[in-house]
């Protein structure tokens, strides 16, 4: 398995979330995102062992591959664009000490902050109304969204981050 988190974290680095359809003067890349969601993950989940946060961290790592796209263009691809993806999140997760499936809860509970990561995004830098947010992603616990800013940064700073962050899972799971 040819998988390293340098690879990882360079890719999702450069690749945009949102299309680039973001205000600020960098893209929101998905490896921001993916730093959100542990973060809002391990809020959620105190005391959550740390192979989950690094499932969180890595919830979208397929896209230094396959890119990030907008729901409805997986949609119009159909099931293609999901089981590849499945394909590569479980070699990705072996690599990385992970069962190539997670336990359904973990699944459920890295959804529900990549939710709240959603409705961030859409409220903090895709021009959305909090309403609009809700409608679509569903209310998030105020006092949750309240501690949480999203920052745009260069894609080296964010790039170092993404890999200092799988690093200090992994020696907290050693």
């Amino acid at each position: 398995m040819d998988i390293e988190i340098e690879d990882i974290a360079h890719g999702l680095a450069f690749v945009a979330r949102w299309n680039g359809q973001t205000q600020g003067d960098y893209p929101y890349s998905v490896a921001e995102h993916s730093l959100l969601v542990e973060d809002i993950f391990t809020r959620q989940n105190p005391g959550i062992a740390a192979r989950w946060r690094l499932a969180a961290l890595l919830h979208d790592a397929p896209e230094y591959v396959i890119g990030d796209m907008i729901s409805p263009v997986k949609a119009a691809i159909g099931t293609a664009y999901g089981d590849l993806d499945q394909r590569l999140t479980a070699a990705i997760h072996l690599r990385f000490g992970l069962p190539a499936a997670l336990p359904v809860a973990i699944k459920r509970a890295i959804k529900a902050a990549d939710k709240v990561s959603a409705w961030l995004e859409a409220v903090q830098i895709a021009g959305f109304s909090p309403a609009e947010a809700n409608k679509l992603f569903g209310l998030p616990a105020p006092t949750l969204v309240a501690a949480l800013e999203i920052r745009l940064r260069p894609p080296v700073l964010v790039r170092a981050d993404y890999t200092a962050r799988h690093k200090a899972l992994l020696e907290l799971e050693s």
